[in-house]
């Protein structure tokens, strides 16, 4: 439920936003592409307009290159409902820029362009306090834990949040180009581990973080921590797995026909942000837990049928739309590749 005022909770995300490059041909490398499509990304911001999409209240901190790219990015947010008191300008670092490569399949692989990029020189006493003290859900992931000041300014907000009493959301988002070694990435993600009430983790990184390539629930549940509400593991097209103190399940994702993942995860880990910030109980109530969960996996699923990953991400009318309309769900089976070609919206 809303405040007593009516007002919705804040769900604040923390982190990076950049300009994602994608392939304007799936299934060639960066160097044979003909050309490229300019699409605004980044994990944190992506999870910020998946909840403003969907009507929930929602707000980005980070900082940008004081760019037309950076710039730019800022409007985007604001488009899409999102407060923009958190970013912060850096003039003397660049945006940050990636090249996305798209296998047949949909799946990517990632060149990034940071070196270094705004996002990784926020300061702590850059930080808007107020704004952060004001969420309900704090979001982040783990770029930001890769070099400093940034970390620094990572670890500040998110003690100050949780401090207020905001629910912490981690989703990692792997990159593993981005960090110096494979042990390096697995200590620092899991340094702030048993910070986090809710987690979500993909069955990649299940892989990663565990070095265990079994995919079962015991291997989930050696992420566990006593402080945990819910950890979630994203499968791609078998969907998703879910465990709590007093229950765990699975729930089935949608077929359609995947053009671009990118932007899957966070279009799932938005929707459940926004459908649970108001009433957490959720958290405790199997049956609607799964509820929610099969709204996220119809989210992530609508996200995978375009390019890019902001363009993709769905409003609450089309998620609704899908879920209740089994001919539509058909149609975006049969037709979502006719977006192959389609620059994004």
């Amino acid at each position: 439920m809303a405040s007593s005022t009516g007002e919705k909770g804040l769900i604040v995300s923390f982190g990076e936003m950049l300009i994602d490059f994608v392939p304007t041909v799936s299934g060639v490398s960066l160097s044979e592409s003909p050309g490229f499509l300019k699409a605004p990304g980044g994990a944190p911001a992506n999870v910020a307009i998946a909840v403003s999409r969907l009507g929930g209240r929602a707000a980005f901190v980070g900082k940008l290159g004081d760019d037309d790219f950076g710039h730019m990015l800022a409007g985007i947010l604001r488009k899409n409902g999102v407060d923009d008191q958190g970013i912060n300008f850096d003039k003397g670092a660049r945006t940050a820029l990636a090249f996305v490569t798209l296998r047949s399949d949909g799946e990517r692989e990632f060149m990034f362009y940071r070196n270094p990029s705004a996002d990784m020189l926020l300061r702590p006493d850059e930080l808007n306090l107020e704004l952060i003290r004001s969420a309900k859900v704090f979001h982040y992931g783990s770029i930001s834990l890769i070099t400093e000041p940034c970390r620094s300014a990572h670890m500040k907000a998110m003690e100050v949040a949780k401090e207020a009493g905001a629910l912490l959301s981690y989703d990692p988002n792997l990159r593993e180009p981005l960090w110096p070694s494979p042990e390096e990435a697995r200590t620092q993600i899991m340094s702030i581990w048993d910070k986090a009430d809710i987690i979500k983790v993909s069955d990649v990184e299940l892989e990663f973080l565990t070095e265990n390539k079994t995919m079962d629930d015991k291997t989930a549940m050696s992420l566990w921590h006593p402080n945990l509400k819910l950890l979630l593991v994203t499968l791609g097209e078998k969907g998703c797995t879910y465990f709590t103190k007093n229950f765990h399940g699975s729930v089935e994702t949608f077929l359609v026909d995947a053009v671009d993942t990118t932007g899957a995860g966070d279009s799932f880990v938005g929707a459940l942000l926004k459908q649970i910030v108001d009433d957490q109980s959720v958290l405790e109530d199997e049956a609607r837990l799964r509820k929610v969960l099969r709204f996220a996996n119809a989210c992530g699923a609508i996200t995978t049928t375009k390019k890019g990953a902001i363009p993709a991400l769905p409003t609450d009318s089309e998620a609704l739309s899908f879920l209740k309309d089994k001919k539509k769900r058909q149609t975006y089976l049969k037709f979502s590749k006719l977006c192959c070609t389609a620059p994004p919206c």
